[in-house]
């Protein structure tokens, strides 16, 4: 073995710990918080244990009370609620139709609402329940089953998510069915 690929002679044996061939690693000491995130982490150690759970119940109602204050299947192009992507470039964005199938699923009306955004129709039940299990956990102790994804089930639904908004772009059948 030459003396340039054996790695004691490139590294030689130091007295202490053996961390392998190299050098042990210099301590670090762990980053102190920012100030904002001191304070925020300090709230929310002092905060009632209801305080997340309504404040996310509070911003699913504002989204609610949005959709229906601005009846998002009867605006015209340009009318608020617009997107700014598709107003813009003609393109649909990943999110185009979500309001208005949020609509369509606060009227009952599933399949119009999967017409304008299927997956988000198929990711609401998911998000309701991981709510629920949630704030039932945090505030009344249920032991619902909590919803872990895993990184791929993340990164596969993404994927989906990101060809799915590629195809609903092309302007020829049968991917012409995906425009809203």
């Amino acid at each position: 073995m030459s003396s340039a690929t054996d790695p004691v002679a490139v590294h030689p044996q130091v007295d202490g710990p053996v961390h392998g061939p190299y050098p042990p690693p210099p301590h670090f000491e762990p980053a102190q918080p920012d100030r904002v995130t001191r304070f925020v982490q300090r709230k929310w150690r002092e905060s009632p244990i209801w305080v997340a759970p309504a404040a996310m119940l509070v911003c699913m109602a504002g989204a609610v009370g949005y959709t229906l204050a601005t009846h998002p299947t009867e605006a015209n192009a340009g009318a608020a609620p617009s997107c700014l992507l598709k107003y813009t470039t003609g393109f649909i964005c990943p999110g185009c139709g979500g309001t208005r199938a949020a609509w369509y699923l606060l009227h009952g009306d599933i399949p119009a609402a999967a017409r304008h955004h299927a997956l988000f129709v198929f990711v609401v039940p998911f998000l309701l329940y991981m709510y629920v299990a949630w704030a039932g956990r945090r505030l009344f102790g249920w032991q619902l089953p909590q919803l872990n994804l895993s990184p791929g089930v993340i990164g596969g639904f993404i994927a989906v998510w990101g060809v799915w908004s590629v195809l609903r772009n092309l302007p020829w059948a049968p991917f012409t069915a995906f425009y809203v």
